[in-house]
């Protein structure tokens, strides 16, 4: 676990990328992929962590952006005739994304270039960061760490926040917020340290089973 203190002007993207290099080399462990708020990460930055840690960045498209022309729009991708496409998988080797025709009731059957189309295309990781990157951002396991993992993170920032009074407390120096900061690291660690320790619990639900009500006869 690592924390970052820095002036409120600089943005917390820029902490990314050391965070992860910290990991690796004190950890000896990276994460296979991280989740972001927006797309506020430059697209530089989520190839070097791809290509040089292989960890997967995935964040949201912001509304400006510019869509590849094989996109009708950010969740869905189809060939030239209108034919939607599925992800097939990643060519590690290449960096390639496959895609093709998955579906049972498709447009290829009435499709004039039927004999000569592969209905397998592919498309290099790096034509776009967000949207290809090393998971799709149409597929449904990127849409579902985005709307349902994510959406876990602020709560239980709120609630670590709350819990240890920091939202009552303005700091305006900067080597008092790095004091407060790692003791507050210091208080969680201890906290996950105490709960590791505890022995495992050999029916974790057994406050929840039923229990019969309990009579008193004369």
């Amino acid at each position: 676990m690592v924390s970052w203190v820095a002036p409120a002007n600089r943005g917390d993207l820029l902490f990314l990328e050391p965070s992860v290099h910290y990991c690796h080399r004190h950890l000896h462990w990276t994460p296979d992929v991280v989740v972001g708020d927006l797309s506020y990460l430059s697209l530089a930055t989520q190839r070097r962590l791809r290509e040089q840690m292989h960890v997967a960045v995935l964040t949201k498209l912001r509304s400006d952006m510019s869509l590849p022309d094989e996109f009708d729009s950010p969740l869905r991708m189809s060939c030239e005739q209108g034919q939607p496409l599925d992800w097939l998988g990643l060519d590690q080797r290449d960096q390639l994304h496959w895609f093709g025709v998955t579906r049972a009731q498709s447009l290829c059957a009435c499709c004039w270039q039927n004999s000569t189309c592969p209905r397998e295309f592919s498309f290099p990781a790096s034509r776009h960061e967000i949207l290809y990157g090393s998971i799709p951002f149409s597929t449904r396991v990127a849409q579902q760490l985005l709307v349902q993992a994510r959406a876990w993170v602020e709560p239980a920032q709120s609630y670590e926040k709350n819990r240890l009074g920091l939202a009552h407390i303005f700091l305006n120096s900067l080597r008092l917020s790095w004091i407060v900061c790692l003791l507050a690291d210091t208080i969680v660690l201890l906290r996950a340290r105490a709960l590791l320790s505890q022995p495992p619990d050999s029916q974790p639900l057994f406050s929840l089973l039923p229990n019969q009500l309990k009579l008193d006869l004369p």
